[in-house]
């Protein structure tokens, strides 16, 4: 599959008609921790831009805002997480996936060599916050 990624941690994976299906990379759902609810504040056919909020997701962790990452027309949420939420968990780039989309994509998506300089960056992140932590 030709994945793409946004400096937010989400995937974007191309379907037929200009659609895309969207979901959080593993580093994402590390960060939340396990999965337990998720809901969307806009309806099926609803047009969406680029970093508007549609949604939430929550984990035990932390909740997050789901921003769309595609200018065009919200076509659904996943359906098999309104009973099996953990799927995000267990499988996040496949049956784990959050919500399609149709239209274009947000043009800051990059390949999976940029999302590499992307997680390296935000590691570099965690380890510089964590030694300032021991430091004080």
């Amino acid at each position: 599959m030709d994945y793409r990624y946004t400096p937010a941690h989400f995937w974007i994976a191309p379907e037929p008609a200009n659609r895309w299906r969207v979901g959080l990379t593993k580093f994402a759902v590390r960060m939340l921790g396990e999965m337990v609810d998720h809901g969307f504040e806009v309806p099926p056919e609803a047009e969406v831009l680029v970093g508007q909020i549609i949604g939430f997701v929550e984990g035990f962790k932390a909740i997050s805002d789901l921003y769309c990452i595609v200018s065009g027309k919200f076509i659904e949420g996943n359906p098999t997480l309104k009973e099996k939420i953990a799927t995000v968990h267990r499988d996040p780039y496949g049956a784990g996936w959050l919500y399609r989309v149709e239209g274009e994509p947000d043009a800051n998506c990059v390949d999976v060599d940029g999302y590499v300089r992307i997680l390296d960056r935000a590691i570099d992140k965690i380890l510089e916050q964590q030694k300032q932590a021991q430091i004080e």
